[in-house]
């Protein structure tokens, strides 16, 4: 891959030759959002089978480690009191995990809550599977950004006809 090309295999346009605003690439997807081009359904098709391969194994290992609390005969209490807090966790991060496709998380907050969302990413690797069945994940916040940045663009940059100079002026 060349220097000049973006991780789909098409060439960036220079700095100064942009017609518009670039649209914000997304992990595992890129730019083919835009248009839905150079494999985005596979993509997609990708994206939610191995999120929920995944999640799947991720409840297997936890499965791994409930069975050794029972082997390691600890109690009740704690038992219970790790499986409240990994679903609990993995509530709140698919929850988390939603809304940030909704609009965008405040970067405090979610510095706040990395612990909390590593616990819970079984919440987040479900979060990304359902919203993968619709669209790519965050592709509906990014395309909102994307069309008023354009928009925006498109209004500055109209052109106004004849040279300003040469205007007549009311008197």
């Amino acid at each position: 891959m060349s220097d000049k090309q973006n991780g789909n295999g098409t060439p960036d346009q220079a700095e100064g030759s942009h017609p518009g605003p670039a649209p914000e690439p997304i992990r595992l997807f890129g730019t083919t959002w835009v248009n839905h081009d150079n494999g985005y359904g596979l993509r997609r098709v990708g994206a939610a089978v191995g999120s929920l391969a995944l999640a799947s194994a991720a409840c297997l290992v936890l499965r791994f480690a409930y069975e050794g609390l029972e082997i390691a005969d600890i109690g009740s209490f704690v038992t219970v009191l790790v499986i409240v807090m990994f679903a609990g966790s993995s509530a709140l991060a698919f929850g988390h995990t939603r809304e940030s496709y909704r609009k965008r998380p405040d970067p405090d907050r979610q510095a706040s809550l990395r612990g909390l969302l590593a616990i819970g990413f079984v919440g987040s690797l479900l979060a990304y599977f359902f919203r993968s069945l619709t669209e790519a994940p965050g592709e509906k916040l990014r395309r909102q950004e994307y069309e008023a940045a354009l928009e925006q663009h498109q209004k500055r940059s109209a052109r106004r006809t004849g040279n300003p100079s040469k205007k007549r002026r009311r008197s």
